[in-house]
């Protein structure tokens, strides 16, 4: 088996978990390989294992990607791997992580799950972003969003789908998102939450001007055509965090990607307990 560890920068403290975990697999005949900066950060700290692995090459060549960290990470990762259909196993080394299935402190469940293939693979759809501005068809899990940019003025966003046309937002931006990336940024703006296996689409006005534009629930082999106009000369495209200015008037041609996002899960997994998790809804806030 050949797994690559990618990880963030920012939670110093589980560097030793992160050692044990790399060390079990590697006590385990996995050929582990690291995320090349990812292991230049690793080295740093003298880790032991660090010695003994080598910086990733070819993502096409493993079997599972770990993305250690919070969700920042896994997406991250995902723009690494998921075109080239390798698994993703997100393992929280963060706060929320939602995309996560395990803790870092839950190295040997990790390992053990692994190596048994004690586990399930869910596919995860995506979008992608095409425009003579954007190079390599960007592709995006959770959101692509477009925003304001350097003005606090209103930008519009005219949205067609499938050539028809359906509204000009006018607002802050317009967010348009996966099931998957239903409970992150769409969340925040009053976007539906979605179970992440629905085969649809979101558009989530962000601070609309008329409270009459609500998001809306598309279809997710529909071809969107969006053209934004700025007052500046530029407005904002996030692409899962990646942001990029274009001019205004630029239009993006959003679809589902040609391939999807493989998410591996423990068994244990399940999407209801881990929303009422995540958002903490049932708990009991009062003081006893």
């Amino acid at each position: 088996m050949k797994i690559t560890i990618f990880g963030n920068e920012y939670h110093h403290d589980v560097l030793p978990h992160i050692q044990q975990l790399a060390q079990e697999l590697i006590d385990h005949n996995v050929e582990v390989t690291v995320e090349e900066s990812y292991l230049s950060f690793l080295k740093r700290f003298q880790l032991p294992f660090t010695s003994m692995v080598k910086a990733l090459e070819r993502p096409e060549n493993i079997d599972i990607a770990l993305s250690l960290g919070g969700d920042g990470t896994f997406l991250r990762t995902a723009k690494v791997v998921a075109r080239h259909g390798v698994p993703i196993m997100g393992i929280n080394a963060g706060h929320l992580g939602y995309l996560t299935t395990a803790h870092i402190h839950q190295t040997h469940v990790v390992v053990d799950s692994l190596l048994k293939g004690d586990y399930r693979i869910e596919k995860r759809s995506m979008l992608q972003v095409d425009s003579a501005e954007l190079h390599d068809f960007p592709c995006a899990l959770n959101e692509v969003a477009l925003l304001r940019q350097d003005t606090s003025s209103m930008i519009e966003v005219d949205v067609l789908i499938d050539g028809i046309p359906l509204t000009t937002y006018k607002g802050d931006g317009l967010l348009v998102c996966t099931p998957t990336g239903s409970t992150a940024y769409n969340l925040s703006v009053g976007g539906p939450v979605l179970e992440p296996l629905s085969r649809c689409v979101v558009l989530s006005p962000i601070s609309p001007h008329a409270l009459t534009m609500r998001p809306v629930v598309i279809r997710d082999d529909a071809t969107l055509t969006i053209t934004t106009r700025s007052r500046t000369a530029l407005y904002q495209v996030s692409i899962d965090g990646d942001s990029v200015g274009l001019p205004s008037g630029t239009a993006l041609t959003i679809t589902r990607a040609p391939f999807e996002a493989q998410v591996v899960l423990l068994n244990d997994y399940n999407f209801a307990s881990t929303l009422r998790s995540k958002l903490m809804w049932g708990k009991d806030n009062r003081e006893e």
